[in-house]
């Protein structure tokens, strides 16, 4: 007796961060799980066959950034030429803002946060007929984002870690990183996020057991550290402490990093001890600006003054804070760029600062909260589909020059000293303003710990990276 074949389904990922993507793992789980085949291809890693897009049942497409959705178009109209009657879903967090695009490339179906459900609801529908519209039961962006029961990531089939970002430390050694998520979708509604058009405000977690689990199967393929991609980790933080406790308590050599927004780390001061106690080897956060004006406008929900306090706070308990920054932005002046920079040397951040984090550029993709801003749009010069951002071209053509600058700059010198690049970078800077450039005092040779991919979502993404063979 001939057993039947199992439907065949395709997940692809463009760009992750230098991740092995969480978001490829945990719906293969679910997949599998229902009967179904399942082929995941990085496309930052492997090419992908032209034969598995033909033969395949359903085809999703994670779309977590900016840059990886970019890359993704001529994917998407690749494997619709190649299997015109394939469903093909794109899911995460930039689908929904850029929903029109797809469905023109090709895109049958369309879904933001947890997904996983969705996902296989949709390889269950995925007959004639059904290429308009989302099945019956599925639920839509205006509906409250669902609680799911997850499962346990199943990463057969992915690159092994050792091809991914490696943790970089100050002796020199390296260690091998994995990557997953104890929560998703943000309580905050910050103007410039793309977390918040898909989750408005929602906060979504997976269950500690679930996490724990997909942790220890990543030390047992080789990972010495974790990147908790969750938006927010201390949205919370009963929930992150409860996990980095066990994760520590199983693994006490293996390390981690998380991502917490300043007033998180205020008003969880008490917890910034047992980060450090249980191997937190550096927090990301999203600090953008050290202009309250611009703080105002973005609605981060904190201060400069709160920026100097968490840097201080972190650095009593032991933890490498590394800010991120939204460098440069239409009401940015060369002296308030200078600013920025003076602020990073003064407090002594100038190691724990990626370059590239210097050179960003605002981004408006569809949905921004920034658009509901009556001064955004006296700026903007339209949508621009080739780019899937609304433009803008700086009133000081000295600072657009700048920015210019600096992204080559920065671009040319991607493995170089961070204090080196940052030497040219404010050198350069206080050279175009006409300002003197500060000496501040510095601390010693002293690195800090950094992924040897740095976190970023706005370079300019050259489509042709990601072929099909």
């Amino acid at each position: 007796m001939t057993l039947p074949t199992p439907p065949r389904a395709l997940l692809l990922s463009t760009y992750e961060l230098g991740r092995q993507p969480f978001a490829l793992a945990s719906p293969a789980a679910w997949l599998r799980r229902a009967g179904w085949d399942v082929d995941c291809v990085d496309l930052s890693k492997d090419k992908l066959r032209e034969s598995a897009v033909a033969s395949a049942d359903f085809i999703a497409v994670h779309l977590a950034m900016h840059m990886a959705t970019r890359m993704a178009g001529p994917v998407i109209a690749r494997a619709r030429q190649l299997n015109t009657a394939v469903r093909i879903c794109a899911y995460g967090l930039y689908a929904p803002l850029n929903e029109a695009w797809l469905r023109s490339l090709g895109v049958t179906d369309v879904l933001g946060g947890e997904f996983e459900e969705d996902l296989v609801a949709l390889a269950g529908a995925r007959g004639a007929g059904l290429q308009t519209c989302p099945p019956a039961g599925l639920k839509t962006r205006a509906t409250p984002v669902p609680r799911l029961q997850f499962i346990v990531p199943d990463r057969a089939g992915l690159p092994p870690l050792a091809r991914y970002a490696r943790l970089l430390m100050p002796d020199g050694a390296e260690k091998i990183v994995g990557s997953t998520e104890a929560s998703r979708g943000c309580k905050h509604l910050c103007r410039h996020c793309p977390v918040v058009p898909v989750y408005q405000g929602q906060f979504r977690v997976v269950q500690p057991e679930v996490v724990l689990a997909d942790v220890d199967a990543q030390v047992g393929a080789g990972a010495q550290h974790i990147t908790f991609g969750d938006p927010d980790f201390f949205n919370g933080p009963t929930h992150a402490m409860r996990i980095v406790e066990a994760m520590h308590a199983a693994h006490p050599a293996v390390t981690y990093d998380v991502t917490i927004k300043i007033e998180h780390l205020l008003n969880h001061r008490d917890l910034l001890p047992a980060l450090a106690a249980t191997g937190c080897s550096f927090v990301t956060s999203a600090v953008e600006a050290v202009d309250d004006r611009m703080l105002a406008r973005l609605e981060k929900g904190h201060t400069r003054a709160d920026f100097v306090e968490a840097v201080a706070l972190c650095r009593a308990a032991g933890v490498t804070l590394s800010p991120t920054f939204v460098a440069f932005h239409p009401w940015l002046s060369l002296e308030d760029y200078c600013t920025l920079l003076d602020t990073v040397e003064e407090l002594d951040l100038v190691d724990h600062v990626a370059p590239i984090q210097l050179a960003i550029r605002l981004l408006i993709p569809n949905g921004s909260r920034l658009l509901e801003l009556q001064d955004v749009q006296e700026r903007l010069e339209g949508f621009d589909p080739v780019t899937l951002t609304y433009r803008w071209v700086h009133p000081d053509p000295r600072v657009e020059a700048l920015q210019s600058e600096v992204m080559r700059l920065v671009g040319i010198r991607l493995t170089a000293n961070r204090r080196d690049v940052f030497d040219e970078i404010s050198t350069l800077a206080h050279a175009r303003a006409g300002m003197p450039r500060p000496a501040f005092a510095r601390a010693g040779a002293a690195r800090v710990p950094y992924l040897s991919e740095p976190w970023y979502c706005c370079a300019e993404p050259n489509a042709e990276e990601v072929t099909l063979v």
